[in-house]
């Protein structure tokens, strides 16, 4: 009997083999994507992992896309930056923005967002380890690029303004951070509509920024409407809704409501711990003001108890120069102040002031505050 002749196999390339290692990549990202979006960080970080591994190898060939490498090391990012262990989020992100500044968009939107989200990430990173210096001309660069790219009343032009307005509040820059909160929410209300889900954030900074002000009683509504806009859309235990709690629980407290102050922060907590554990940033924040809300009421013992927690959770999340450790260290010292114990006082805010020095503006509330501390204790 004849046989027909078997075809040969044709060899593998070089190319066929780098193919294999992109499509492989790809569905790992995607997989990773859809596991973070489930509440699965660690998996997500692995899976997010490999994929930079392979979509390197691929590079190395000449064949991966380096938007797509871009793209997982942005994604890497913010696994890391979620759970605050913010010098890796920091290394992805600078990677990314790196990779990122080199792509050719080519008039393509994906890229051109790409490369805009590579820039913010970038800049926000570092604003929240409170390198001020060093994330301004990012954040500012990422506003020029979407004003330029975009339109100076598109969405990402609402959202890079938004970056800048939350360096402007944490640099002590308040009238600049109000004017790019603003500018935000008018276009986010031309496109949405008046009192939409996109602009609640605005709402809770522009809380937020009172209370940085000291004007208690003029954020408040901000605080109320980002609360009823977020639980409404989202429901009452979401990690957004949280926040706006936490904000508008700060506001009240400097009004003196301290009721209702604390049982809004204990809620924030609750959903907080539930989702983050015990060791996160916003454990910490609601700690520090529940803390001042219980030396307020001269509450010391218990006041001591959580700022002393804060603190600890901030040393373990952020660098030893941190401003939010100086934040946690100034108010831990008034409080050792109210109890006569001036030498352990003096200590922190020798600390605390060799932190905001070098970080703030001179003119700073931080600086002023820690400053006239300083002087309430060499004079007493």
């Amino acid at each position: 009997m004849n046989t027909a002749a078997q075809p040969e196999l044709a060899p593998e390339t070089e190319f066929d083999v780098t193919d294999e290692l992109t499509e492989e990549a790809c569905r790992l990202h995607d997989a990773a994507v859809a596991a973070y979006g489930a509440g699965s960080g660690d998996a997500a970080e692995q899976m997010f992992c490999r994929a930079i591994t392979l979509f390197e190898q691929a590079a190395d060939a000449d064949v991966c896309s380096l938007a797509d490498l871009a793209a997982a090391l942005g994604n890497l990012g913010a696994v890391y930056e979620a759970r605050c262990a913010y010098l890796q989020a920091e290394e992805c992100y600078a990677r990314a923005a790196a990779i990122a500044a080199e792509l050719e968009d080519g008039g393509a939107e994906d890229v051109t967002h790409l490369r805009l989200q590579a820039l913010s990430n970038y800049g926000r990173i570092l604003r929240t380890q409170g390198r001020y210096a060093q994330a301004e001309p990012l954040i500012r660069r990422a506003l020029a690029f979407a004003e330029s790219w975009f339109g100076v009343t598109s969405l990402p032009t609402a959202w890079a303004l938004n970056e800048l307005g939350m360096f402007g509040k944490f640099a002590g820059r308040f009238e600049e951070a109000e004017a790019c909160y603003r500018r935000a929410l008018t276009i986010l209300e031309r496109h949405y509509g008046d009192a939409c889900l996109e602009a609640a954030s605005l709402y809770h900074n522009l809380g937020g920024l009172e209370h940085a002000r000291g004007r208690f009683a003029e954020g408040e509504p901000w605080a109320r409407q980002s609360v009823v806009a977020r639980e409404r859309a989202l429901g009452p235990e979401h990690p957004e809704v949280a926040a706006d709690v936490a904000a508008l629980a700060a506001l009240l407290d400097g009004q003196g409501k301290y009721d209702e102050a604390e049982q809004l922060y204990q809620r924030a907590l609750a959903i907080f711990r539930c989702l983050h554990g015990e060791e996160h940033y916003e454990i910490a924040v609601n700690l520090n003001n529940l803390a001042a809300l219980y030396q307020a009421q001269e509450r010391f013992a218990e006041s001591e108890e959580h700022y002393l927690r804060a603190l600890a959770i901030k040393e373990k999340i952020f660098d030893a120069e941190n401003v939010e450790i100086a934040l946690t260290l100034n108010n831990l010292a008034v409080l050792y102040q109210a109890q006569g114990r001036h030498d352990r006082a003096a200590a922190l805010l020798r600390r605390a002031l060799s932190i905001f020095e070098p970080t703030l503006d001179a003119a700073h509330p931080h600086v002023l505050a820690c400053r006239e501390n300083i002087a309430a204790q060499t004079t007493r």
